[in-house]
């Protein structure tokens, strides 16, 4: 993704076009000969392709420099740092925002209780399959939804045969969580960075939520759970199934990455979930709005957008 002298940047890949995520534990990332790569302890380099992933995440022990990020960020591909296994998120870096349009579409969106209301009734549709309830409150139909979603990881926990409880875990004791929690966790960390990914290359702000709020990432969750089960949550069960059974060579969350990221791409997501966003913002009924009259364009014109809607140029 370097430029080379006398050439235009590389522009940055769509996301419907790339790998789903990457995790990097434990080493040096920096940009050399203008390529991306991971170095190890004992200095073995491992180059990465990052203009062909949609979200790196960086887990404990690793350091980023400064070039690698600005190549990141030129590439339209979100750095995530989290924590182990993913059940913390720290920070991430921004590659998109670039449509301050989309953006105040989606604050009007919100701020409009009849429209945020269209919203989330289209999204409960999109998961469930059928219309929401009628004259049902946004409250009411993240109740009817939190009812449902319990009946569908008791129903996949049977599927699979696994021992299934409740959905519980601690941050603070990662390991005091049960083998199917674990894998859930590490489930949805993939899903949440794969939907945020999406959500900055579309334009849109990971916290201005419509089901959830609240939250830095509330937009995120309420995309994430659009798809998380049909994808990440049964190839947590599935990756469980198989620990129960002793039948696992690599660790458990490494298990259900390497799954989650199969599913990823048998399902097509990354073709599927940045039209998925339009199609249940349209759903509220409201056009995105003009700029103002007396709006002072920028004193020296920004290069053209490139990528997707939410890179910068």
């Amino acid at each position: 993704m370097a430029a080379l002298p006398g050439l235009a940047p590389p522009k940055p890949i769509p996301l419907k076009d790339r790998s789903s995520i990457i995790f990097v534990q434990k080493g040096q990332i920096d940009v050399q000969d203008g390529a991306f790569v991971v170095i190890d302890s004992e200095g073995v380099r491992t180059h990465i392709p990052v203009g062909g992933f949609a979200c790196i995440m960086l887990e404990p022990g690793t350091r980023v420099s400064h070039a690698a990020v600005a190549l990141a960020a030129r590439a339209g591909t979100l750095l995530v740092w989290i924590g182990e296994a993913g059940v913390r998120l720290y920070a991430s870096g921004q590659p998109g925002g670039a449509r301050a349009d989309r953006l105040l579409w989606q604050a009007r969106l919100a701020l409009a209780e009849t429209a945020r209301l269209k919203v989330v009734r289209k999204m409960f549709e999109f998961r469930f399959g059928e219309p929401a309830p009628e004259r049902r409150s946004v409250d009411q139909l993240r109740g009817i939804e939190g009812v449902r979603v319990r009946k569908l990881y008791e129903l996949l926990a049977q599927q699979h045969g696994v021992s299934w409880n409740r959905r519980a875990y601690d941050r603070a004791e990662w390991d005091a969580a049960d083998v199917p929690n674990r894998a859930l966790s590490a489930a949805t960390s993939c899903i949440y960075g794969i939907a945020e990914a999406a959500v900055l290359a579309a334009g849109y702000a990971p916290a201005l939520g419509f089901l959830h709020s609240g939250k830095p990432l509330s937009f995120v969750y309420d995309i994430a759970d659009l798809f998380k089960f049909e994808t990440a949550v049964p190839a947590a069960f599935r990756v469980a199934a198989r620990a129960a059974k002793g039948r696992l060579d690599l660790p458990l969350e490494s298990a259900v990455r390497r799954d989650c990221r199969d599913v990823f791409r048998r399902s097509m997501l990354l073709t599927r979930i940045i039209p998925t966003i339009e199609e249940v913002l349209a759903a509220g009924g409201l056009p995105p709005p003009e700029p103002p009259e007396d709006a002072q364009p920028p004193a020296f014109p920004d290069p053209e957008p490139s990528g997707d809607a939410g890179h910068r140029g």
